[in-house]
């Protein structure tokens, strides 16, 4: 079946920098968009970044104009830039996927997540 693996978070200054990075395998079927979500502790979780197949991105506003969502088709790979990284910043970043199946519906499929932490 479908599975995604995160990998790149860890611990950084307030200011400082990190690229996270997400490989999905095992899908049959067409991706049609990759995203980026994140959860703080005791906090819901949100979206962060998205990306179609078509090229088009869009930003949650306290991301917008630091962090920079990109892929790689043919390797099944997106990655999230992530710059001037604030406190506020901190959770764990999931990656998402979503595929086209044959009956023209859609699923969904996440990773284990991985761990942000921004602190002095």
């Amino acid at each position: 079946q479908v599975h995604l693996v995160e990998s790149g978070g860890g611990l950084v200054e307030p200011g400082g920098s990190l690229e996270l990075s997400c490989i999905t395998s095992g899908s049959e079927f067409p991706i049609y968009i990759m995203r980026w979500h994140r959860q703080a502790p005791g906090q819901q979780r949100e979206l962060v970044a998205a990306l179609s197949t078509a090229g088009g991105t869009s930003y949650a506003d306290p991301v917008k104009g630091r962090f920079t969502i990109s892929g790689d088709g043919a390797a099944n790979t997106v990655h999230l830039q992530m710059n001037d990284l604030k406190p506020e910043d901190t959770a764990v970043y999931y990656c998402n996927v979503v595929v086209g199946l044959p009956s023209g519906d859609c699923s969904q499929y996440w990773g284990q997540g991985t761990r942000v932490t921004v602190s002095s």
